[in-house]
């Protein structure tokens, strides 16, 4: 496939997903360090309701936002089916093809899943205590991970929530990007540091700590895929942490005094 048609694939599916968040999220800082007051004294809302006063429709539009945030992976799926046709390898043999070229599959569970609740506990439990530090010191907003009301559908759309992140990122700024980039004779280093980078930015909404800890967390998260070959363990490792962030913060907010809230 020819380098421009490569390069426009990757800057249109950007430009559909964390590319667009990237640049919603710089503006977003840009307002929050010219606004009065400290960044530890502002919120950055993620999962919030859009009619709290009538349930089902709240449940219509959460259901909605997940189920639209992921057309992206399915444009990278017919995107990285069409690099060999439909019909398999570069000579047209069976073999990997789609998202199983970037190990987006659920063939191999007993690897995916341990490695990745490994992965979620040692960068959850620094990320967590990163957090804590920077909002501390006045470098990070304070982030509410969910003011959902309370109904019976709060935390399966918490869950669901988690899981869609979980795919978008890891499918898009991890396999694809790094694909695309490889394809494009871009060095590992590059590769690596255009990821984690992105990886940051798109998280900047969350304030300075929120940038920095999402660098670290891309930097091991490409480091883990050149080792691997999967993005699977990751998507399992960062859907976990999301889930431990979303429910922890409805069961804990207001309950302990160590998680600050607005």
């Amino acid at each position: 496939m020819p380098a421009r048609a490569l390069r426009h694939e990757l800057l249109l599916v950007l430009g559909v997903s964390l590319g667009a968040s990237a640049v919603r999220a710089l503006v977003s800082f840009a307002g929050v360090v010219t606004r009065p007051g400290g960044l530890s004294e502002q919120a950055a809302n993620l999962n919030t309701s859009r009619a709290p006063d009538r349930p089902w429709l709240d449940l219509a539009w959460q259901l909605v936002s997940i189920s639209t945030a992921l057309v992206p992976v399915l444009l990278v799926a017919h995107l990285l089916l069409r690099e060999y046709g439909y019909g398999g390898g570069p000579d047209g043999s069976p073999g990997q093809r789609g998202l199983r070229l970037i190990g987006f599959d659920l063939t191999r569970p007993r690897f995916d899943l341990p490695w990745g609740a490994v992965v979620a506990a040692g960068i959850g439990g620094s990320g967590l205590a990163l957090y804590l530090g920077a909002h501390a010191a006045g470098a990070n907003l304070t982030v509410v991970p969910e003011s959902l009301p309370e109904v019976w559908w709060k935390y399966p759309v918490l869950i669901a929530s988690a899981v869609q992140n979980s795919v978008v990122e890891e499918v898009i700024v991890v396999g694809f990007l790094l694909r695309r980039l490889d394809q494009l004779g871009w060095s590992a280093t590059g590769s690596l540091a255009a990821s984690a980078l992105l990886r940051g930015t798109y998280h900047l909404y969350q304030g300075i700590g929120g940038f920095f800890g999402n660098v670290a967390m891309g930097v091991i998260f490409v480091w883990l895929y050149r080792r691997w070959g999967r993005v699977m363990p990751l998507v399992v490792a960062h859907a976990l942490i999301d889930i431990v962030a979303f429910v922890g913060y409805g069961l804990l907010a207001g309950r302990v005094d160590w998680l600050p809230t607005p």
